[in-house]
């Protein structure tokens, strides 16, 4: 559920962002302002998102260690 509700969370303020460009208003000061607070935000829940998959189990490929190949024995290893 919270998986969710931060993807929900990083989808409005990104919506915002391109609220912002469609208004024409990123080249004023408080266009730019007002995006770089909502990417902010959404890079905010998206490091929340990545942490629940993580304790999930489903980013494995950033654990990965190498196993030793079948041609060596373990012994080679422990020496």
């Amino acid at each position: 559920m919270v998986l969710l509700l931060s993807i929900l969370l990083v989808l409005i303020p990104l919506a915002g962002v391109v609220w912002v460009v469609i208004t024409r208003s990123l080249t004023s000061v408080d266009g730019l302002f007002m995006t770089l607070i909502l990417l902010a935000i959404s890079g905010i829940f998206l490091f929340n998102i990545a942490l629940e998959l993580k304790a999930h189990g489903w980013l494995t490929f950033r654990n990965k260690k190498k196993v030793p190949s079948s041609k060596e024995s373990p012994a080679a290893h422990a020496g």
